[in-house]
C-alpha cells in the first residue's frame, strides 16, 4: 500500500471485500445448499463495491486525505519559492509516499540548519569575546600609562617618554585591529572594489623580499625563491592587495620560523592559474588547529601570539582577498617540520 494513491487503497480494498463477499455467497449456494439466484450472488458484491467505494472515498477524502494534504503542501510551500503557484493535488495521487519522503528529507533539511544556526551562534559568540578581549588589552595598557603620568611620572625623565612611547605603541595595535576588521567587513560585504590590473608578481615578489630583509635577518632566516621558479610571470590581479597576502604570509613565517632557517617561494604553472606556495621550516601547526587557522582572531598559540604582535587578523584577510579574486588558498603543516601556505592567481 506504500506506493499507491488514495483512490487506489479505496478499489484495493473495496475489491478485497467485494471479492470476499462473492465467495461466501458462492460458498452459501455450493456448500450449504442455500438456493440464492445468479443476479444476487453477483449483484450484491458489485453493489457493495459501488457503495463502499463512495463511502470510503468520502470518508478518506474528509478524515485522513486532507489533512496529510495540508501537511504535504506546507512542507512544499515552505521549500518552494515566495511568488511559485500554490501546490495542487489530486486524490489519484501518490500523495502518502511523497509525503513520507517529503517529512524526511524536510526533517535532514531542518536538522542541517539547527546545526549551523548553532555552529554560528558559537561563533559569534567566540568572536564577540576576542573582539573584546583584543580591544580591552591596548586599551587597559593606555590607560594604565596614562594615569601613571597624569599621577606625577609626567615629570619623573627615567618614565614619561618610555610610558608615552609604550601607550602609542598600544594605540597602533588598537588601530591596526580597527583598520583590519573594517577591511573584512568591505570584503565580506563586496564593499571593497579590487583594482584587477596586469602586473609581474616576481618583480612584486622581490620587493616583499626587500621589505621583509631586516624582519629576516634579526631571526637569520632566508627568504629564497624556489629553483625552476618563473623570473618574470604576469597575473591578472589587485596588485596591493596581493601585496598584502605575500607581506602577511611571510611575516608569520618569519614570526614562527626556526633561528637560522629558511623560507621560500615555489611558482607552479597550473595552465589558466598559477599556483604561489609559501613554505617554511619553523615549529609547524598541530592538525586539529588547521580548520580554523582563517578565522577571525584564532591563534594556535594565544599567548606566543601576542607576544609576537599582531592583531589575529591577518590570515582571514588574505583568505578573504584571495576569495575576493575568485581563487582558493589552503594550508598542509607538520609540528617539528614547518608549514605551507598555498593560493592561485589567474594568469594574465
Amino acid at each position: 500500500m506504500k506506493n499507491l494513491s488514495p483512490r487506489d487503497i479505496v478499489v484495493a480494498l473495496n475489491g478485497s471485500l467485494s471479492l470476499m463477499i462473492l465467495m461466501v455467497l458462492y460458498g452459501l449456494t455450493s456448500l450449504a445448499g442455500v438456493q440464492l439466484p445468479i443476479w444476487a450472488i453477483l449483484g450484491i458484491p458489485v453493489i457493495n463495491f459501488v457503495i463502499g467505494y463512495f463511502l470510503l472515498s468520502a470518508l478518506l477524502e474528509k478524515f485522513i486525505y486532507r489533512r496529510v494534504k495540508v501537511i504535504y503542501k506546507t512542507i512544499n510551500n515552505l521549500k518552494a519559492p515566495k511568488h511559485a503557484a500554490p501546490l495542487q493535488l489530486k486524490i489519484n495521487d501518490d500523495v502518502l509516499s511523497n509525503v513520507e519522503r517529503e517529512v524526511v528529507d524536510w526533517t535532514k533539511r531542518q536538522s542541517q540548519e539547527i546545526e549551523m544556526l548553532k555552529s554560528s551562534d558559537n561563533y559569534r559568540k567566540e568572536f564577540i569575546g576576542n573582539v573584546s578581549h583584543e580591544l580591552k588589552t591596548p586599551i587597559f595598557n593606555i590607560q594604565g600609562y596614562i594615569h601613571t603620568l597624569i599621577d606625577g611620572g609626567l615629570h619623573d625623565e627615567k618614565i614619561n617618554k618610555s610610558y608615552l612611547y609604550k601607550a602609542s605603541q598600544n594605540l597602533d595595535r588598537l588601530s591596526a585591529i580597527v583598520e583590519d576588521l573594517e577591511t573584512i567587513s568591505q570584503l565580506e560585504t563586496n564593499a571593497l572594489i579590487l583594482d584587477i590590473r596586469k602586473f609581474d608578481f616576481v618583480k612584486l615578489l622581490k620587493e616583499v623580499f626587500e621589505n621583509l630583509e631586516m624582519q629576516a635577518d634579526l631571526k637569520d632566516i632566508n627568504l629564497i625563491m624556489k629553483e625552476g621558479s618563473p623570473k618574470i610571470i604576469n597575473v591578472l590581479a589587485d596588485k596591493e592587495r596581493i601585496r598584502q597576502v605575500i607581506t602577511n604570509l611571510l611575516t608569520n613565517s618569519i614570526k614562527y620560523g626556526k633561528q637560522k632557517g629558511t623560507t621560500s617561494i615555489g611558482i607552479y604553472d597550473m595552465h589558466d592559474n598559477l599556483l604561489i606556495e609559501v613554505t617554511d621550516d619553523g615549529i609547524g601547526i598541530a592538525e586539529q588547529h588547521l580548520p580554523r587557522l582563517f578565522e577571525r582572531f584564532y591563534r594556535v598559540d594565544k599567548s606566543r601570539a601576542r607576544d609576537q604582535g599582531g592583531t589575529g587578523l591577518g590570515l582571514s584577510i588574505v583568505k578573504h582577498i584571495i576569495e575576493a579574486h575568485q581563487q582558493t588558498i589552503n594550508v598542509r603543516s607538520t609540528v617539528g617540520i614547518g608549514s605551507t601556505f598555498g593560493f592561485t592567481l589567474k594568469k594574465a
